[in-house]
């Protein structure tokens, strides 16, 4: 049975041209499985070639770290929430519901998908017409 060809870790960040800090950083993030083994005797293999050349190619489309996890580990609930600090970055949805009611809803911190934040402003849009038909004719309030 022949075993599959180990890196040390210089020829990993060569291979992959990358300076070794920035290794080490996604290795530390989790981005990136720990090498098989420890210390100098740390290996690695093409499956550490293949998440760092993926980490580069979504860096490179505009990804942030945070998403990359998530497109890596195709789980977002492992994330620590964004802060909100001055000077950090949101997109928000605004939703005119009616003159003088909107709706304001950043999706990723709320976690809704592109077709659930639909669904939502839909849900809200016919609760909002259900309310105004019902009280229409209703003054006493």
């Amino acid at each position: 049975m022949e075993s599959l060809p180990t890196l040390n870790f210089e020829e990993l960040c060569s291979t992959v041209d990358m300076p070794p800090r920035k290794v080490r950083y996604y290795i530390q993030m989790g981005l990136v499985d720990r090498p098989d083994g420890l210390n100098k005797g740390a290996k690695y293999t093409a499956r550490h070639i293949e998440q760092l050349l993926s980490v580069k190619k979504w860096q490179a489309a505009g990804l942030s770290l945070e998403r990359i996890r998530e497109l890596l580990h195709g789980d977002a609930s492992e994330l620590p929430p964004k802060k909100q600090v001055p000077g950090s970055i949101e997109v928000w949805s605004r939703f005119l519901v009616a003159p003088g009611v909107e709706l304001n809803v950043e999706a990723g911190t709320a976690g809704l998908s592109p077709e659930e934040m639909r669904n939502f402003f839909r849900a809200v849009m016919a609760a909002y017409q259900e309310i105004k038909s019902t009280n229409k004719g209703n003054c006493d309030d």
